[in-house]
């Protein structure tokens, strides 16, 4: 656990409420989740498929801990402005330029939130015929959306709190943080 001292230094002064998930409970879970994957998929043509900007550093430690062969590509889309809330308006800004028919996709989001962004996106992948489509999710606010089941595999449940770091931010800061904590 980070001390305050630490997380001050890191966040140039901006207090956060509390560290939810420490750098070492996350690098042991997303070395699980890479076990859990490769056995999800002993075959076929994998492509990672990360959810910029958030997902990019989850997606970079998940990578190296998948034991088989597979391609990354991403896809950039928002539905946030500034504000600590989902807009609602999800608009899809950069589309992978991978061949995505006939492909075992595993979705890698940092966060499945209300699940409006996830539910267009799976929509739009699914138009393009993958042989599987499911989530990765570093993590999972399940109670503040219906169930869906591409979500197969999941880091954390997450509290309702807006989070920040190891990817998430808040206006562009705090993704750099190796821990995930409550903004105050």
């Amino acid at each position: 656990m980070p001390t305050s001292a630490e997380v001050l230094r890191r966040t140039g002064g901006q207090r956060l409420k509390t560290v939810l998930f420490t750098e070492t409970a996350i690098a042991h879970r997303v070395a699980e989740l890479g076990r859990e994957i490769t056995a999800a998929y002993p075959d076929g043509e994998l492509l990672v498929l990360g959810l910029l900007k958030g997902s990019f550093i989850f997606l970079s430690d998940l990578v190296r801990k998948i034991e088989r062969p597979l391609q990354i590509d991403f896809l950039v889309a928002s539905s946030y402005g500034s504000g600590t809330t989902s807009s609602g308006d999800v608009r899809l800004l950069y589309d992978p330029e991978t061949r995505l028919e006939g492909k075992h996709i595993v979705l890698t989001e940092d966060i499945v939130d209300t699940g409006n962004t996830l539910r267009k996106l799976l929509g739009i992948l699914k138009d393009r015929q993958p042989a599987s489509l499911s989530v990765c999710a570093l993590l999972d606010k399940a109670e503040m959306h219906a169930p869906m089941s591409e979500v197969r595999f999941v880091g954390f449940v997450a509290p309702k709190a807006f989070l920040v770091g190891y990817g998430l931010d808040h206006s562009e800061d705090f993704r750099h943080l190796p821990f995930i904590a409550d903004l105050k």
